[in-house]
């Protein structure tokens, strides 16, 4: 397998990175973070000019026609910098329109995403479910020319910014996705921040009435479409925390050049040494799971190859994740927890990459399964 990047992957993956070192620096995100909203209009917007959240689309429907190979550099760059806005989970939202929805609902929804004029968000993690894809708490039933939707989902990122939710249901056929406005009525959403610094909101349905046109693609359908899209965005996930991975790599080992005892460098003790070589082998392992997986979301030939290799990502990025942030803290000594060093942030974002779409236990067993 080629680990190179191409001429254009690369092209892009330095301008996203040399935006980011202008205009999202630390103390930049710090306050992005703080702020009301939690994430910054002007950054989405940048990142939308470069292209980044029409990569995925369709070129049909506005946008590139690329796959996770393809977005894997950008998430990376966004992993290095600790990006909060929601970048992956609009493009996984959008992507779920594009396969599933019709010409119509399309053209709705996905020049406005392309364009970054309007966010989508997915909504599928039900309370007491941990990481069951398929919906059964959250409901729908027809009503005259409509639906009505009841229940509630968890964690929903980005979903007070989003223009739209796509949002899974049980209906009598079985699994299926609808379009809701997150401001319409019967919809109230339960704000929240994630320990990295993500804005999430749990979101509630009660009797919301919802247009025929909101089912996207057929009743019952929707689950072979629900698991592919949360596959993508694993596989992306994983690519994060790569990104992430990297600077707490590269600024321990900075560190453990600067700091000095005994009038040396802690990087010259052979026993620092010794784990500074254990985080970089451990780094370049998940990287090449982490490309792996992006692979066979692109190209893989049946849904068992998919989930086996995108499972078995997950597990040795959750490793690796756990290892690398525990060592760079570490390392750091005291000041490695501390709200003013980018460091301890990195921490808490590969704390929750070992979490988000399933955690290595649930990975462990699916991989078991797949077959």
């Amino acid at each position: 397998m080629n680990f190179e990047l191409s001429d254009e992957q690369q092209q892009l993956a330095d301008s996203v990175r040399k935006y980011l070192a202008t205009h999202y620096g630390f103390e930049q995100r710090q306050a992005i973070v703080g702020s009301a909203s939690g994430h910054s209009d002007a950054t989405w917007h940048a990142l939308a000019e470069m292209g980044l959240t029409a990569i995925a689309l369709p070129e049909a429907d506005g946008g590139f026609g690329g796959g996770a190979l393809d977005l894997m550099p950008v998430m990376e760059a966004l992993g290095e910098a600790l990006v909060v806005e929601p970048l992956l989970d609009s493009i996984v939202a959008g992507r779920l329109v594009a396969q599933a929805g019709t010409a119509a609902q399309r053209a709705a929804l996905l020049p406005g995403l392309a364009d970054g004029t309007a966010a989508l968000t997915l909504a599928y993690l039900e309370p007491g479910r941990r990481y069951a894809q398929a919906p059964e708490a959250t409901t729908t039933r027809s009503a005259g020319d409509g639906w009505v939707l009841d229940g509630a989902k968890s964690v929903v990122v980005g979903a007070a910014s989003a223009a739209r939710l796509i949002v899974s249901a049980r209906t009598d056929a079985g699994a299926s996705l609808f379009i809701v406005d997150p401001r319409a009525a019967g919809v109230s959403l339960n704000p929240s921040r994630t320990v990295d610094g993500l804005r999430v909101a749990d979101v509630a349905f009660a009797g919301v009435q919802l247009g025929k046109d909101a089912l996207l693609g057929d009743a019952g359908a929707a689950q072979p479409h629900i698991d592919e899209a949360l596959d993508f965005a694993c596989a992306l996930q994983c690519a994060d925390a790569i990104g992430a991975m990297r600077h707490a790599h590269e600024a321990t080992l900075e560190y453990t050049k600067a700091r000095k005892q005994f009038g040396t460098a802690i990087a010259s003790f052979q026993v620092l040494q010794h784990r500074m070589v254990e985080m970089l082998i451990t780094f370049e392992q998940a990287r090449s799971m982490a490309i792996l997986a992006a692979a066979r979301v692109d190209g893989a030939t049946d849904a068992a190859q998919r989930r086996r290799a995108v499972s078995a990502a997950k597990v040795k990025i959750a490793d690796a994740a756990r290892l690398i942030s525990q060592e760079s803290v570490q390392l750091h000594g005291g000041m490695g927890m501390t709200e003013e060093l980018k460091v301890s942030h990195t921490f808490r974002r590969l704390t929750m990459a070992g979490l988000r779409f399933g955690d290595a236990d649930h990975h462990l067993e699916r991989f078991a399964q797949a077959d």
